[in-house]
């Protein structure tokens, strides 16, 4: 079956041509989801879209309140998504153009109202010890806890009636349930003149209520470095039109417009500097503490903050194209996906909902038999119903992989699914390539040895056959030949060889320049040893001749040192595979003190040993920014890109490193373990609060009240847990 990709403007698109006219189409889209509260919202939703035709996957992440749909185009649209999700019982619709801050406004005012009617149920309960002994009248009571009961706790109904409907359960129906019971209890007891419990019944919707206010108010602090991102794009920008400077909105703004930014201001657009000379706060988007210069023909972001210069720059990329759109979708992207542990997390709470129904209806028939008493049977089933909330468990993994991958993409650290978060954590050895990643990645000609020609001739052919290319070693042969001012023909008909250099055609003389396996092709040695450093032979193809020799230095990155001696106090083994000579990569390796090299190996060894890596049970992580280090990067288990390198190298990685900084390696691994960690951390207070509260409740130590705090105080530590993690710092800092 042939297949093809297609990007628009809010869906990513796949189509699958078969025979005949028939084509199928896959659409992705992401919806924003209310109505939500636990992990059993999470999988009824989930449950709901899958059990339709046409949807060919689902993810719902609590945290992002995101439904993320690939459904068949031919069978379905967005507004029939939404249909099914709303038939679930939640509301959803097409996220806006631009992030809306949730309100917190309708919530507080609801807390309010319930709180005012809630005091005056619990203020005898509160003053009874001490002495003061009085009980509202039945009907005041019951005329305060009818507006919580079913005003203030209308949503919790709702919700209920929703998972009935689809034979699942939820928070809410918990809460419903639990309460009714106890409001109902209150309605039989009344004519008795006994003891009532409409204020058990008001106080758990009032702290249940309360205690969403308190997440809802912790999520939003989770997506502060999206939020961050966002604020840096201005709304307005200075384009020079006509000679005249006008100021319009950033989306007016076209390619080729020329932009005046002055010192002080935050650089509308990317583009590229035609005029003037400053220094650019890159922070924010690379990580870079330290400004950067830029003069004439320098790259700037959109979003960064000019410094003490007055620029022009010339727009290059507009819209979601941009380096800042990008970020955010890539971030947004890392947090709308499940993390492994996730998908457990989910199956738990399909099943959790259900078994504390059985527990709740075995502690009322339990305690009713054994004691007789079944008001206190029914109160201790409220309180088990209460306490048993699922919330906790749903916010523990998206609420951390939000924060994480947050502060990571601050410190220039790009991570693109929660998948390459989770399993870096557990990474045992790291592969480098060696050019762009641990040394400079601009190397120098050091040395030219001619053996059947002179060398300003030699470096003539050298400058010709690279004359088009853009690799480092082409620019250093360049920059030589730019240094004597030597005049030379361009080379034509340039074809690559992979694994081994380059083909072309200078004259009527055909050459190739390239590794030492281009000299056992044509069945020529050559003694030469230039130790630790890259060397190339320049071959005449007819008749077969070494013409020249050329070795290049490349310095090693400063940081690189430090990056690996870190990764050894991280317990990681270290291994460079490299397509350099033997020599070049081993005096690099050693410098560095790293474990084990593989030299002159082609792009296609390089995945082979990872593979082979991963066979012998190793969790490997791979180091790259070239088109050749692509099939490595996917091959391993976590990919990470250098975004200096290639875009290539990008797209195939699950990381990208926003600087040329080795050091943010050890960096991500390090925040990927903290994450990890706070995930755990957070499962463990989820399920401790259940296995500790759950008994105490059914056997009578817990109030319903009291479990009712206790619910809340475990969604919100959860949050406020996972919130811990804006103090992790790199290790650079």
């Amino acid at each position: 079956m042939a297949r093809c990709q297609v990007q628009l403007a809010h869906y990513s698109l796949t189509l699958a041509s078969g025979e005949g006219l028939n084509c199928s189409m896959k659409k992705t889209v992401d919806l924003d989801v209310r109505g939500m509260t636990c992990g059993s919202c999470v999988n009824r939703v989930e449950k709901a879209l899958k059990k339709h035709e046409g949807i060919i996957e689902s993810t719902v992440n609590l945290a992002t309140e995101k439904a993320r749909v690939s459904f068949e185009d031919t069978r379905l649209n967005v507004t029939s998504i939404i249909k099914f999700i709303e038939e679930a019982g939640y509301s959803a619709h097409l996220p806006a153009s631009k992030r809306e801050k949730i309100s917190l406004h309708q919530e507080r005012r609801l807390i309010y109202i319930s709180t005012l009617l809630t005091i005056p149920l619990v203020l005898p309960m509160l003053l009874d010890p001490f002495g003061f002994h009085f009980m509202l009248p039945g009907w005041i009571q019951l005329f305060l806890a009818i507006p919580v009961q079913f005003y203030v706790g209308a949503r919790f109904y709702k919700s209920a009636w929703g998972a009935v409907k689809s034979l699942t359960g939820n928070m809410e129906l918990l809460v419903a349930v639990g309460t009714s019971a106890a409001f109902g209890l209150s309605l039989y007891l009344m004519p008795t003149q006994g003891h009532l419990y409409f204020e058990a019944s008001s106080v758990v919707i009032t702290l249940v209520l309360f205690g969403k206010y308190l997440e809802s108010r912790a999520k939003q602090k989770t997506t502060a470095a999206i939020a961050a991102l966002q604020e840096l794009q201005p709304a307005t920008a200075r384009v020079l039109r006509a000679g005249k400077e006008i100021e319009i909105a950033i989306g007016e703004v076209v390619l080729g417009d020329v932009i005046i930014v002055r010192p002080g201001e935050r650089i509308a657009i990317d583009g590229e500097i035609l005029q003037g000379d400053t220094q650019v706060d890159e922070s924010l988007i690379t990580g870079e503490s330290l400004p950067v210069l830029k003069h004439k023909a320098d790259k700037v972001i959109g979003g960064s903050m000019n410094g003490d210069g007055l620029i022009q720059v010339k727009v290059n990329t507009l819209g979601s194209e941009t380096t800042l759109a990008r970020i955010i979708r890539l971030v947004e992207d890392a947090q709308a996906v499940k993390a492994p542990i996730q998908r457990l997390v989910d199956k738990v709470s399909a099943y959790f909902v259900p078994a504390v129904l059985v527990i709740a209806i075995s502690t009322l028939i339990i305690t009713g038999l054994m004691s007789g008493e079944w008001e206190t049977a029914i109160i201790n089933a409220v309180a088990v119903l209460v306490i048993a909330c699922p919330c906790a468990l749903g916010l523990a993994t998206p609420t951390s992989i939000m924060v994480g991958t947050g502060v990571a993409a601050r410190a220039g650290i790009l991570i693109k699914d929660a998948e390459a978060l989770e399993v870096a954590h557990s990474v045992t050895t790291l592969a480098f390539d060696k050019t762009g990643t641990l040394t400079e990645g601009k190397p120098t000609l050091s040395r030219i040895v001619a053996t059947n020609k002179n060398e300003v001739d030699v470096l003539k052919i050298l400058a010709g056959i690279q004359s088009g290319s853009e690799h480092p070693l082409a620019h250093a042969v360049l920059n030589e030949a730019s240094k004597r001012k030597l005049n030379f023909e361009r080379a034509t008909q340039v074809k690559s060889l992979a694994g081994k250099g380059v083909e072309a055609l200078i004259g009527e003389n055909k050459f190739v320049l390239g590794n030492k396996k281009v000299l056992e092709d044509f069945k020529l040695k050559s003694d030469f040893a230039d130790l630790g450093k890259t060397v190339s032979y320049l071959v005449q193809v007819e008749p077969p001749l070494l013409l020249g020799i050329v070795s290049f230095k490349d310095g090693i990155k400063a940081e690189a040192y430090g990056t690996i001696k870190r990764l050894k106090s991280l317990g990681i083994k270290t291994i460079m595979l490299s397509g350099d000579n033997k020599s070049a990569a081993e005096a690099v390796a050693g410098e560095l003190g790293i474990d084990r090299v593989y030299a002159e190996v082609m792009p296609q060894d390089k995945s082979r040993i990872i593979q082979e890596l991963k066979d012998q049970g190793e969790i490997v992580a791979m180091v790259g920014d070239g088109i050749n280090d692509a099939p490595a990067l996917a091959t391993a288990h976590v990919g990470m890109a250098m975004s200096t390198g290639t875009d290539v190298a990008m797209h195939t990685s699950g990381i990208t490193l926003m600087r040329g900084n080795p050091l943010l390696i050890p960096d991500a691994l390090s925040i990927s373990r903290k994450t990890y960690s706070k995930i755990k951390q957070n499962l463990f207070w989820a399920f401790i609060y259940n296995i500790i509260g759950i008994p105490l409740a059914a056997s009578g130590y817990l109030s319903p009240a009291i479990a009712g705090a206790a619910m809340a105080l475990s969604s919100v530590s959860v949050v406020t847990n996972s919130l811990m993690l804006k103090r992790w710092k790199p290790f650079d800092s």
